[in-house]
């Protein structure tokens, strides 16, 4: 196989990033020493009537656990709120003056999104730039700072929906402790402010005090030991496979399988773990936030499984970007092409690489194909079918996600596909992980069924929660906690 072009390589760090300077989920600074102080005290101050303090305790807690890693930043998510709040003022006046304010909106997107690009994208395109004129641009380099990505769409779906229907005037306090509430501030879900805003008001004391401590409590535990007991061990044995496919391009043909496979299980893991100790944080204070997962991995299509992956991400993307290409009088097949453009952007958001991209692009084809089919024949494919090619489809697609270059991502293929050596360093031990990551995964209930639908008050439930927890914490403290795989975006 020719070479890969250096230039052509991702510049994304590899998985899993050790972050001992950011407050994690599961890190001992957040159990034991943030969350139990930000509670007590949001709690003590609802109590003793001061609901205004309290809710404004959250925005300031919520700014240290941001500036845990780098206070630095804490002024630049500070920044972004003061000028998107402005301009929310500003449209609102002028809107009540009958103004259509969209310049004001065009400013605002204008605003995010170069604040984005700089942090996010400007070293990307430089390198793209210098590949293809060929040109020695200068760049230094900047540290991609924690949830740009999150808050900055955050912050845009609010101006568009505000300049669409209008939104209720939300004074500074509230904004702020809208787009920086801590649970959901690092990595999502990409809560809109009609979801959040107006529970602020809502007193945590209220009937069904206990039962939503227990709830949160359990979902917390939950994702705690998705964490603990399978994204991080998946880890241990992905990560090994990708770093050899790196560095010797070969691979045996088990060992691109599981590397595949065992990736899809791991970001499911761990990413929908940082949700359920999300959502689950969110229940102790009295709050609801949106579901992100509801079990992608028993979808029968590629388009059910987006609607069931990430689906704040999901949503906002088809809100704000699909409809209205596909709705464009000056696209070519508006509809498909906005498939395409629309997953294109999504692989760039998630990270400043081509390898990103072409991930992106390879789903938008995966949708876009299957709508067209689906529309034109209106087949009925049996369930398992479905399920399978849609499986097989996903699999096919981990490698381009996790690789930091396409020449690692066709290593994984041709072995996938055609055979690699005859040597597999897979353990059996590994291969259990993958089989019982995969059964739950794919036959298992919702974190959600589990916490808030199915948890009966008894002891036993109880003592259950607390032996989980008890468990994940005792593996997990022995190691360097593990970053989360979308904190990096």
């Amino acid at each position: 196989m020719a070479a890969i072009p250096a230039e052509w390589k991702a510049t994304r760090a590899p998985y899993p990033i050790t972050a001992p300077n950011r407050m994690l989920f599961n890190s001992r600074e957040f159990i034991l020493l943030f969350l139990p102080i930000v509670l007590s005290l949001f709690l003590w101050l609802w109590k003793q009537g001061h609901a205004r303090t309290a809710v404004n305790s959250l925005t300031v807690a919520s700014l240290v656990f941001y500036g845990w890693w780098n206070p630095a930043y804490v002024v630049l998510i500070g920044s972004s709120i003061v000028a998107n709040f402005t301009l929310t003022r500003v449209m609102t006046h002028r809107t009540a003056r009958g103004h259509r304010c969209t310049g004001i909106l065009t400013l605002g997107l204008v605003f995010n999104l170069a604040l984005l690009a700089y942090f996010k994208y400007a070293s990307f395109l430089v390198d793209t730039v210098n590949m293809l004129a060929g040109t020695r641009i200068e760049w230094t380099r900047v540290t991609l700072p924690l949830a740009i990505s999150f808050f900055t769409f955050q912050q845009i779906s609010f101006l568009v929906d505000l300049w669409r229907r209008g939104c209720p005037s939300y004074n500074f306090e509230r904004y702020a402790a809208y787009v920086t509430f801590f649970p959901h501030e690092i990595a999502g879900p990409i809560v809109r402010h009609h979801e959040l805003i107006p529970q602020f008001e809502l007193d945590p004391w209220r009937d069904g005090f206990w039962e939503r401590m227990a709830r949160g409590l359990t979902l917390f535990a939950i994702g705690l030991v998705k964490k603990v007991f399978f994204a991080d061990p998946l880890a241990g044995v992905v990560d090994p496979i990708f770093a050899d496919a790196a560095k010797t391009a070969t691979l045996g043909a088990v060992d691109a399988w599981v590397g595949a496979v065992g990736f899809a299980w791991q970001i499911y893991f761990d990413f929908s773990a940082y949700t359920d100790m999300a959502l689950g944080v969110a229940l102790l204070f009295g709050y609801r936030l949106p579901i992100n997962f509801d079990r992608p991995y028993r979808s029968t299509s590629i388009r059910e499984l987006w609607q069931h992956w990430h689906m704040t991400l999901s949503r906002f993307l088809r809100d704000y970007l699909f409809i209205p290409l596909a709705t464009s009088r000056w696209l070519p097949q508006p509809r498909f092409l906005g498939m395409l453009i629309t997953m294109f952007l999504a692989g760039l958001w998630h990270g400043a690489s081509w390898t990103f991209a072409a991930w992106g692009l390879f789903q938008g084809i995966g949708l876009a194909t299957y709508t067209a089919i689906d529309r034109r024949f209106q087949w009925k494919l049996p369930a398992w079918l479905g399920w399978a090619l849609t499986m097989i489809f996903w699999f096919e697609s981990s490698p381009l996600f996790r690789s930091d270059s396409f020449g690692t991502a066709m290593t994984f293929w041709r072995v996938m596909h055609i055979g690699g050596t005859d040597t597999d360093a897979v353990t059996a031990g590994g291969l259990a992980l993958i089989a019982a990551a995969g059964v739950i995964a794919i036959f298992g209930p919702s974190s959600q069924t589990v916490a808030c639908e199915r948890l009966q008050p008894r002891w036993t439930a109880a003592a259950a929660v607390g032996a989980a927890v008890f468990a994940a914490l005792f593996r997990a403290w022995g190691d360097v906690e593990q970053e989360f795989i979308y904190f990096q975006f």
